[in-house]
């Protein structure tokens, strides 16, 4: 064999590799960005059902404290606001103001105890608490994903083939003041 065929079969190998390289890199980024997509869409499926939740609670706390009319509509307006939030920062910010009025709305039940004893009460407090569970659950899963996905972004040479194939980083949920860290007390 001549010097010129091995290093032409050398180039080509070269290339053959680089493209196997291009190739592998941005499948794991499309397949890391779907992930990160998907634990959004867990986060949704979750908010949609506290969502779903709140006006059921909101009516049944309405025949006990009537006159608590201010509390009810701040809940209602709070929920509405998250409902049609978009985007992962003013959807958190959204979510963290929800939460801040249903702690008035529990903390409110307190002065009611026919309203702490009725059953559908009892039952909506419950399934919204387990309803904060799993959206904290689900929150972890997308950081943790939006973290690996924008962790093989921005390494090199990934960040070279992101940068040329229009990945950009993801955000993060976060709650943006303290007040906003912990889910809404519903334990009396």
């Amino acid at each position: 064999m001549s010097i010129a065929l091995i290093i032409l079969l050398v180039i080509v190998g070269i290339v053959i590799l680089f493209i196997l390289f291009f190739l592998a890199t941005y499948n794991s980024m499309v397949a890391l960005r779907n992930q990160a997509k998907n634990a959004w869409a867990q986060i949704d499926v979750q908010l949609k059902r506290r969502h779903d939740l709140i006006p059921n609670l909101v009516e049944t706390v309405k025949g006990y404290a009537k006159h608590e009319k201010e509390t009810l509509d701040a809940v209602i307006k709070a929920r509405n606001a998250a409902v049609n939030a978009s985007g992962v920062g003013n959807q958190a910010k959204a979510e963290g103001e929800l939460s801040g009025v249903l702690s008035r709305l529990f903390a409110l039940a307190e002065a009611y105890p026919d309203l702490k004893a009725n059953q559908n009460f009892l039952a909506l407090q419950e399934e919204l608490s387990s309803t904060e569970n799993k959206i904290s659950f689900a929150r972890q899963a997308y950081n943790d994903a939006v973290m690996i996905y924008n962790t093989k972004i921005q390494m090199i040479p990934a960040n070279i083939i992101a940068g040329i194939s229009g990945f950009t980083p993801m955000e993060l949920f976060e709650l943006k003041d303290e007040s906003q860290r912990s889910a809404p007390q519903v334990k009396f």
